[in-house]
């Protein structure tokens, strides 16, 4: 290896080191309560040193927010490479981005904190965030698209407009705020069961009317896709035990 190929490749560990050190601060703790001097500290560095590599803790924050939504595209690619029908594909993306928030929690806190719209536009990760998460509404249009043509969706769906549709449901459901996860639990569900019944719910909207390429949630099973068990039905005030 040359000076200069050892070189870059020394670079590119300082670089990647600093990212480590900085996520590990920014999973702790919250955005306001890391500064760039922590991060030095962190990663036993020169606080010069770190801003020849990142031009400030914006941009070095948006770094590790990419990490995640790589993370999430390539689970999405993954559903996306599955030999199943296209309704079910849809499905598994939906468990997959439940299991990106179950998997990797403090990723999806970072993700969503950023697209709180505090930070600049002018940062050059902006871009390549966006352009992630738009690949991976793109996979789940493909992935809609593919059900309209094998017929397990209804072909009267606009494939752009139902995966926003879908895309946007995940993400509410997964940032929901914590004062309605305690009102799910006060009436005797658990959050799990909450996410778990949305596919319940959203599934017949998307399926075709009675045929043979018509799908219930239940045959999803075979191909990997789970669901939690249906809430037992309440009893209503002065009905008997």
């Amino acid at each position: 290896m040359g000076t200069a190929e050892r070189r870059q490749r020394e670079k590119e560990q300082r670089k990647t080191a600093i990212i480590d050190a900085a996520e590990r601060l920014f999973f702790s703790r919250r955005y306001e309560d890391v500064s760039m001097d922590d991060i030095a500290r962190e990663v036993e560095l020169n606080k010069a040193t770190i801003y020849l590599y990142f031009k400030n803790k914006e941009t070095l924050f948006a770094t590790i927010v990419l990490r995640g939504v790589e993370i999430l595209k390539e689970k999405y690619l993954a559903c996306m490479g599955a030999q199943a029908p296209g309704i079910v594909k849809v499905a598994l993306m939906g468990q997959a981005y439940y299991r990106f928030s179950q998997e990797y929690p403090e990723y999806l806190r970072l993700i969503h904190f950023y697209g709180s719209e505090r930070f600049s536009g002018e940062n050059p990760y902006t871009a390549e965030i966006g352009k992630g998460y738009g690949t991976c509404r793109q996979i789940l249009q493909d992935a809609v698209q593919e059900g309209i043509d094998d017929r397990t969706i209804r072909a009267d769906l606009d494939p752009f407009l139902t995966s926003m549709y879908l895309m946007t449901s995940f993400m509410g459901i997964l940032s929901m705020e914590h004062k309605w996860k305690l009102a799910i639990e006060a009436e005797g569900f658990s959050y799990e069961q909450f996410a778990g019944e949305f596919f319940r719910f959203i599934m017949p909207a998307l399926s075709p009317g009675e045929g043979s390429h018509r799908m219930d949630v239940r045959d999803f099973a075979a191909f990997g896709f789970h669901v939690t068990e249906p809430p037992a039905p309440k009893k209503r005030k002065g009905q008997e035990p």
